[in-house]
């Protein structure tokens, strides 16, 4: 099993001590229960990881460790940002940390038209939920990359998006299940970036659909299953780590 993973701001040089303190310390001494000696990976959650030795503990959330080397993992490619339209609370959570676990690069909420969760005058709350939820992921995943959590996003903003990833060469698949296309099927191999857009549990509006195929989406099926909101992004991801060279390490 792999050296558990805890977050600190700065990973510092092979050679060096690097503290780890606060909650991280706390949930490493006293919730993981490290002990001296035993081996542990600290990331800066920006591509950045120290594989390190416990060296000494104090108190109930303080401990040392000695950096023997020091690691930078590029970003894979291509990069992937999921367009979640918000899911009903009781899953919007679930969905971030699948889609953290499957290897989202970005994550960017959507006020999608049928969304009956609103996040009206509180995106601020569902922001921080969301990069919670995604730093957690990331840390029980032992991902390197926090993903990025964008701001709120009207329907506006992501035309603008898909316009945008469509311009540089890249796919912007839109998963629906009436879609014509089987994601095996997109030009993926040589694409620098993929948008993947999820609707909510109520399914996208065909005024949406219509919108983002005429600036070059693809609408695309994933498989003969119907898939919740909060698990299609995960899945999507999966395809993509076998279609791709995202998992080629």
């Amino acid at each position: 099993m792999s050296p558990p993973l805890f977050w600190v701001d700065d990973v510092g040089s092979a050679g060096s001590d690097i503290t780890l303190a606060g909650p991280e310390g706390r949930h490493a001494v006293t919730v993981t229960r490290l002990a001296v000696g035993e081996a542990i990976t600290l990331g800066d959650g920006r591509g950045s990881t120290a594989h390190c030795e416990v060296t000494a503990i104090s108190g109930k959330d303080t401990l040392i460790a000695h950096a023997h080397t020091v690691t930078y993992t590029h970003p894979p490619r291509p990069f992937v940002t999921v367009v979640q339209a918000l899911p009903k609370a009781e899953r919007s959570e679930l969905a971030v940390d699948l889609a953290t676990e499957a290897g989202a690069d970005r994550l960017v909420p959507w006020q999608a038209a049928r969304c009956v969760a609103r996040w009206t005058g509180k995106s601020e709350k569902g922001i921080a939920k969301w990069t919670a939820a995604a730093t957690a992921a990331a840390k029980q995943s032992r991902r390197p990359w926090v993903p990025e959590i964008a701001p709120l996003a009207t329907t506006t903003d992501i035309r603008a998006r898909c316009a945008d990833v469509i311009a540089v060469g890249g796919v912007v698949a839109v998963l629906h299940e009436l879609g014509a296309t089987p994601i095996r099927e997109l030009p993926l191999a040589e694409a620098p970036e993929v948008l993947l857009v999820i609707g909510p549990e109520g399914g996208l509006d065909d005024a949406e659909i219509a919108d983002l195929t005429a600036l070059g989406a693809t609408s695309v099926i994933l498989g003969p299953q119907v898939l919740r909101t909060s698990t299609a992004a995960a899945v999507a991801l999966g395809a993509l780590g076998v279609l791709t060279e995202r998992w080629d390490r």
